[in-house]
């Protein structure tokens, strides 16, 4: 059932539960109705038993004996009593008989007697009232009301109370049980007008209301087929299928620029690629040819080309490391371990590197202890990556200016500096400033550097310097606690 259920169409299954669910209340709301009326309409029978009893004159103990003796010989004559309308039963019970004894001429007829009649007049208490269901001798329903009998007189009882004897007044339930099977009737009709109605507005609100699911499905379904990353969907309200929607198309956006990027980053790839790779077949091609003819290249000139080879093959190397780089995920990447490191420690052995770089250079450190939570291996690059282009900006002789205080890193050099309207695209992938084409590199260090600050939550701007030349600066928000390697 559960499975035939989900093969149905959303629509159809709002609609249906929407039904069953009408159907289940209405029924419950039904049934409950039917029995409040019926306990009302016994309430208004059991009263009209009740009144009677009440209301009819005590017998004399004299005609109730006479009337128990003429049932006993089983003559038809009952005694000539006064009695109400003809529509109510009135006859006696004997504790030692099941035989209805009518003492009244325009009784309606006669009630079975049953066991619990015969023990009422047993008991003899006149304060107990017994009412039940029962049928009189042609098999018509009755309610009747069962209570001892209580005469003027003595008549082997005490008190009043005839010995063994119950008077039982009956009134028929024909027409309460029509009232009750119109009831039910109506009901069922307005109950299954209601599960109808219920189910087509049911039909008709899903429509309605997956109207928008149906154009996200569209949409979905165009986008796979056809690669089409610029469609958007309206989202109107606040309700989840506008959120849904807005999702959708910031999805879709993020695709698109990604794609984007991907597509930029091949092509930007293959013309930094291109130039390496054309010098190196060059000098490759040179050094075949030179054997292949037989014409020696002069000792000077082949040094020269090997160099360049080696220089064109290092170059290749890092840009493919950059490359590599730059093409793992922003966060959540397998084998990152992300972890507190002292930042001062990566600086201290950024500069040894940096040194290396620029003998001629005089760097002038400033670092305090600071710890971060991020990946060491990539604050280690992006480190280097800065300080290598302060190396590389930086005048023979000049001074290279490194500080770390409470966060902030700051790398100050004294060479050309960088024009303002540079700025806005120092962090972007390939970029390199016209005076800087000419000097090696692949334009992907800065990229690099704020896609790792980034990821350690932190940020990194360039700006010119006081006096000429660049400042880069880093801010990385501290960790709680330093590494338990770094404790003494």
């Amino acid at each position: 059932m559960i499975a035939r259920l989900r093969a149905l169409p959303l629509r159809s299954r709002l609609a249906l539960l929407v039904a069953t669910a009408v159907a289940v209340a209405v029924a419950v709301v039904s049934t409950v109705c039917w029995v409040v009326v019926r306990g009302k309409l016994y309430d208004e029978v059991d009263n009209k038993l009740h009144s009677v009893s009440e209301n009819t004159p005590p017998l004399r103990a004299i005609d109730i004996a006479a009337t128990l003796g003429s049932c006993a010989r089983e003559t038809a004559d009952p005694a000539e009593f006064q009695g109400p309308r003809s529509d109510y039963y009135f006859q006696f019970a004997r504790a030692d008989d099941d035989r209805p004894c009518v003492f009244a001429k325009n009784s309606a007829g006669t009630v079975q007697v049953t066991t619990a009649d015969r023990d009422v007049a047993r008991a003899g208490d006149p304060t107990v009232e017994t009412y039940r269901n029962g049928t009189d001798t042609e098999g018509r329903a009755v309610r009747v009301l069962t209570v001892a009998a209580v005469a003027d007189g003595p008549a082997g009882g005490v008190g009043g109370v005839v010995r063994d004897t119950a008077v039982m007044y009956a009134f028929p339930l024909k027409e309460m049980e029509n009232t009750l099977r119109e009831l039910a009737l109506l009901l069922l009709v307005v109950s299954g007008i209601g599960v109808f109605g219920a189910g087509a507005a049911g039909l008709w609100i899903a429509r309605t209301g997956l109207a928008p699911v149906d154009r996200l499905t569209g949409a979905v379904e165009h986008v796979a087929r056809t690669e089409d990353l610029s469609v958007r969907i309206p989202a109107e309200g606040n309700d989840e299928i506008a959120r849904l929607s807005r999702s959708f198309n910031a999805m879709t956006a993020a695709l698109a620029s990604s794609r984007d990027l991907q597509q930029q980053l091949i092509a930007d790839a293959g013309h930094e690629l291109r130039t390496p790779l054309t010098s190196l077949r060059t000098n490759v091609e040179l050094l075949a040819r030179s054997d292949e003819t037989g014409r020696a290249i002069p000792p000077e000139d082949r040094r020269a080309l090997l160099e360049s080879v080696k220089a064109q093959m290092t170059e290749l190397a890092s840009l493919i490391g950059d490359l590599q780089e730059l093409s793992r995920p922003d966060s959540g990447a397998p084998g990152r371990q992300v972890e507190v490191v002292a930042l001062h420690e990566i600086v201290d052995g950024a500069l040894e590197r940096a040194r290396l770089r620029g003998p001629e250079l005089t760097f002038e450190a400033a670092v305090l202890p600071w710890y971060v939570r991020g990946e060491q291996a990539a604050l280690e690059r992006a480190l280097v990556n800065v300080l290598d282009n302060a190396v590389k900006f930086s005048p023979p002789g000049g001074v290279v200016q490194v500080g770390l205080r409470d966060g902030e890193l700051t790398v100050r050099d004294h060479g050309p500096g960088v024009e303002a309207e540079e700025l806005p695209h120092v962090f972007e992938r390939f970029w390199r400033s016209p005076s800087a084409r000419s000097l090696p590199g692949s334009g992907l260090g800065l990229s690099i550097v704020a896609r790792t600050v980034r990821q350690a939550g932190g940020e990194v701007a360039l700006a010119p310097a006081e006096g000429g030349g660049t400042v880069a600066v880093i801010r990385l928000p501290g960790a709680s606690t330093p590494p338990p390697s770094s404790v003494q």
